[in-house]
């Protein structure tokens, strides 16, 4: 099955969001970063997402960063910019923000807040149907963090009847399976089928129909090239390219999380600090190391940019 020509494909990175030791945003280390992961020479970028610590930011520093994100990479690369939030109008809000500054997408979870409020099906619809009307293009994030249930017939109905959205980043257990039905029932409304988590299952995923994946930003073009070459036809070359890669990936996706492209970047020079806010604990330095030690041999540009 031919990829839509719009798609989005490749590696989609999310970028960290630096912080300085004292707990206070790193601005220009955000820009470091944002200039690291362009020389990573991948397809795209997504900002305030939840590998960009996005819940530990408050209102004021996400319009912030939004700003600067998006004008210092001034078109260097595509930008989609997170907006989840459980109040519709602030989400409306964050989605005219987004477009105002050139993104080329937003990408929305459900709405939930906590464990109890979670919004029904229609509630979903609704909301996503108000960004829609923003006119900016919208990537559905069916994640577990929501805790809501995103059944393929309402993706495949939001997809049909909501004319901005277009792209699904699919990351919940059994993605494969999911993506596969989402694409066989929503036809050319599926515009852009990724995965996520780290790229943790992407080599299946990427066989179920795929066109890219959002990762983190630890080891982006290393994940790019197994999308290319699977894209490509050689299923082989993407097998052996993603088994160096999934050690790496593994304990980044079980051990680190989102720790672990900041662990990476500040020992490559490109951030001064790795911190994190809490109640988020720093990464224990075994662990660290551990990471570090399954990153070497594979020569990131994260882990060298800034030396």
């Amino acid at each position: 099955m031919m990829a839509h020509p719009d798609a989005l494909t490749g590696a989609w990175p999310v970028a960290p969001t630096p912080f300085h030791d004292d707990g206070s945003l790193d601005l220009e280390g955000m820009r470091r970063v944002l200039d690291c992961i362009v020389d990573q020479d991948i397809d795209g970028v997504c900002i305030l997402a939840n590998f960009s610590e996005q819940f530990l930011i408050s209102d004021a520093e996400r319009e912030t960063l939004t700003r600067l994100c998006l004008e210092h990479l001034a078109g260097r690369l595509p930008a989609i910019v997170t907006i989840s939030h459980y109040a519709t109008p602030i989400v409306v809000e964050r989605a005219k923000l987004a477009r105002d500054l050139g993104a080329i997408g937003v990408m929305i979870m459900p709405p939930y807040h906590g464990a109890l409020l979670k919004g029904t099906a229609e509630q979903t619809y609704e909301q996503f149907a108000r960004v829609s009307d923003v006119g900016i293009p919208i990537m559905i994030q069916d994640a577990p963090l929501s805790g809501v249930d995103l059944p393929v017939p309402l993706l495949v109905r939001m997809a049909q009847e909501i004319p901005m959205v277009q792209h699904f980043k699919i990351e919940c257990p059994g993605a494969a399976t999911k993506l596969r039905a989402l694409i066989a029932q929503g036809g050319d409304a599926i515009v852009s089928p990724l995965d996520g988590e780290e790229g943790i299952t992407m080599l299946a995923d990427l066989d179920a129909g795929a066109t890219g994946t959002m990762c983190s930003a630890m080891i982006s073009e290393l994940i790019r090239e197994v999308v290319t070459a699977h894209t490509s036809g050689d299923r082989d070359r993407a097998v052996d390219l993603y088994t160096r890669i999934l050690p790496a990936v593994n304990h980044e996706n079980r051990q680190g999380g989102f720790r672990s492209a900041k662990a990476a970047m500040k020992e490559g020079g490109v951030i001064a600090s790795d911190f994190c806010r809490h109640p988020v604990p720093p990464l224990p330095p075994e662990t660290r190391a551990e990471l570090l030690g399954l990153l070497r041999p594979l020569d990131p540009i994260s882990l060298r940019w800034g030396l």
